[in-house]
């Protein structure tokens, strides 16, 4: 019987600092994320888990 394996990434809930947008990303962008009201930088992409520059509110199972 095969395990299937738990995704090693998650989707989280962030809320934007500059204009308090919430908005819901990837735990491990491949590109750089920005907020869809006011284009700041949410998340940055570094190859791996990215660096998240906004509020987490709650990690999406």
């Amino acid at each position: 019987m095969k395990m299937l394996q738990e995704p090693s990434s998650k989707f989280i809930k962030v809320r934007c600092a500059k204009c308090k947008n919430e908005q819901i990303i990837f735990g491990k962008p491949s590109v750089n994320i920005n907020c869809l009201v006011c284009d700041s930088v949410l998340a940055e992409s570094t190859g791996g888990k990215g660096k998240i520059k906004a509020r987490i509110l709650e990690v999406l199972e």
